[in-house]
């Protein structure tokens, strides 16, 4: 796990970069935070990433939107987007924003520009500590994955730049929850009023044992698969396809990439457009330590796990070695 003051620098370095440089499908692990109604808030414990050589405990999508008036051969007049992956995540040139870029210095181009400008968004993990509303079906492992807007993430990484904030809020004794407030804004959803809790919490034993029982995540495994020429190719025919009013065609990108809903015949190994609320991948590789010895897993996120009959209850302490132990 990485400590706050790496966590501090790796952020710096990346805003000294960005100031630096002219830039010329439901998953119910998923906590849908986004449909908390406006005027409540849902109180969060984000946890870090299994993958001990990412500094930090999310990770970053960049993804584009391809939009198109509808699908060749099926319906033609129904909008569809097609969402792909941005090379720019992995450093990469991206010919869709290189050619892009200029139409924001023409006033008659800009708002093309922005149809075609990739979304950011940042997958964390965690536990969902408090939330205002009900789910249809909560899964059995309590750890749930996040994906948060650029506004939210500003108020995030705001707050671990802040010397005030002594431990790094993933600790799982010295940690910090993050509450989620929704407002409303200009007829939009607002966050801005989110923020770290004001003091800090160690886990409990009820979330310290699904850790040890089901592992972290390693949040990589939600991140899109990097595009190969092939597909960096398809790609930018897709965008020059849709800049040009014509229809997506299934035959011609199906292998690649395909909107949501649509079938395509003989194209299984092709990325269906995920949701934007949704990782792409939605069979992670979880990092999963062998259960403690004679206790069963937690039947649910609120319910403990019950020891073997003349079993001793292991406490807090016992469990929190268990799992850096495993982690060691």
């Amino acid at each position: 796990m990485a400590t706050l003051a790496e966590i501090r620098a790796r952020l710096a370095e990346q805003a000294q970069k960005s100031s630096g440089t002219k830039q010329g499908g439901g998953d119910n692990s998923i906590y849908a935070h986004w449909n908390i109604q406006e005027g409540t808030s849902a109180s969060i414990r984000f946890l870090p990433d299994a993958d001990e050589t990412n500094t930090f405990f999310w990770r970053e999508r960049q993804m584009i939107k391809i939009p198109f008036a509808g699908v060749a051969g099926q319906d033609e007049n129904k909008k569809v987007y097609v969402q792909v992956p941005c090379v720019e995540m992995w450093g990469e040139t991206c010919p869709v924003h290189a050619t892009i870029r200029p139409w924001f210095k023409d006033p008659n181009m800009e708002a093309l520009g922005r149809t075609y400008w990739k979304k950011r968004s940042y997958v964390f993990q965690g536990f969902v500590v408090s939330s205002p509303m009900e789910e249809d079906s909560v899964p059995e492992n309590p750890i749930r994955r996040f994906v948060i807007s650029p506004q939210i993430f500003t108020l995030i990484k705001q707050a671990l730049m802040d010397p005030d904030m002594e431990n790094i809020p993933t600790d799982y004794q010295n940690g910090t929850d993050f509450r989620l407030n929704k407002t409303q804004k200009g007829g939009y959803a607002d966050y801005s009023t989110s923020g770290w809790a004001r003091k800090e919490r160690s886990l409990n034993e009820v979330e310290l044992q699904a850790i040890a029982t089901h592992g972290l995540f390693n949040l990589n495994d939600f991140m899109p698969k990097r595009p190969g020429i092939d597909e960096q190719r398809a790609i930018f025919e897709m965008f020059e396809a849709s800049v040009e009013g014509k229809l997506y065609e299934p035959e011609q990108w199906g292998k690649f990439y395909r909107p949501s809903g649509v079938q395509i015949a003989n194209a299984p190994g092709a990325a269906a457009d995920a949701d934007e609320d949704t990782p792409a991948k939605a069979a992670p590789v979880v990092t999963r330590p062998a259960p403690v010895a004679s206790q069963s897993a937690p039947a649910a996120a609120t319910a403990p796990v019950a020891p073997a009959e003349g079993a001793a209850k292991p406490s807090v302490d016992d469990i929190l070695k268990m799992i850096r132990s495993r982690q060691a």
